[in-house]
């Protein structure tokens, strides 16, 4: 259960990350603090303005989207034609930007996000969990059919598919690509966002606390396939049980050389990801 915990929180961050990568080709750097701030908008809304914890998450996923939309108009779409470096550069420093920022708003001390799901265990088939880390792996389930369905049966949605298959083609026939980047990289943000609204609730939210979990949906997407929307599903479940039973059979003090021991290997023989395809 706590490696579909883990796995629920990888896979969520993992796909706005690969999402951004295969339809706008931006590895973004700073997508750890669009964890960061869904985590912080949810306890604002909490404890500031008095708002249900469920309530406070839906209202933090769809601040930290709206964010991430002015974000990509302001600072992303004027350097797209330009180096890929620059965009690398420009993710670098709004990351920084961003961690200073929420460090001067809110400050160093960590904070709690008071959710009425924390302190309450269930028990089923012999296993203890706290409400809390169900809701996670619950939220994230219906997230995933949500987005799915978006993908799949709506026009923004195949908008993006043809995009990322083809960007010219896209554009001859008619498909906005500025509008499918801003829907994208909203989106990509929106569930960085809900990742860390949920994580609040569990573990003290601070402004670092996007780092680790970045990191490690750095090496979900790249095990996955670089791009792959099932590869960032898969790979995320599978490095969060993968470590939580590590932790729990060896010794917790390999969680992460465990992380980058897979990563190593997939890049060695099997350079595309696990559901990547090879470029000829």
């Amino acid at each position: 259960m706590n490696g579909l915990v883990a796995g629920s929180i990888y896979a969520l961050t993992a796909l706005g990350l690969t999402m951004m990568f295969g339809i706008m080709d931006i590895i973004n750097f700073a997508h750890g603090e669009f964890y960061m701030l869904g985590a912080f908008f949810t306890y604002l809304f909490c404890v500031s303005l008095g708002i249900p914890y469920l309530g406070a998450m839906v209202f933090a996923f769809l601040a930290v989207g709206i964010i991430g939309i002015v974000i990509e108009k302001l600072s992303f779409k004027p350097i797209r034609k330009t180096r890929p470096l620059n965009t690398l550069l420009v993710s670098l420093g709004l990351s920084v930007f961003l961690q200073n920022l929420s460090l001067l708003i809110w400050g160093p001390d960590p904070r709690k996000i008071p959710s009425p799901f924390a302190d309450k265990v269930i028990e089923f088939w012999g296993i203890s969990i706290t409400e809390q880390r169900l809701l996670v792996i619950v939220v994230t389930v219906i997230l995933l059919i949500v987005f799915y369905y978006f993908i799949q049966k709506t026009t923004m949605g195949k908008c993006m598919r043809a995009t990322a298959q083809e960007p010219e083609g896209a554009a001859l026939i008619g498909i906005d690509i500025d509008r499918v980047f801003l829907v994208t990289f909203g989106a990509g943000c929106a569930l960085a966002g809900a990742a860390g609204s949920l994580v609040g609730g569990v573990f003290f939210v601070t402004p670092t606390m996007g780092i680790a979990p970045v990191l490690k949906a750095f090496i979900v997407v790249i095990v996955g396939g670089m791009g792959s929307i099932p590869g960032a599903i898969a790979g995320g479940f599978f490095l969060g049980i993968t470590e939580v039973l590590v932790a729990g059979f060896v010794s917790s003090a390999y969680m992460d050389a465990m992380a980058f021991g897979i990563l190593i290997l997939v890049m060695l023989f099997k350079p595309s990801g696990l559901f990547g395809k090879a470029e000829s």
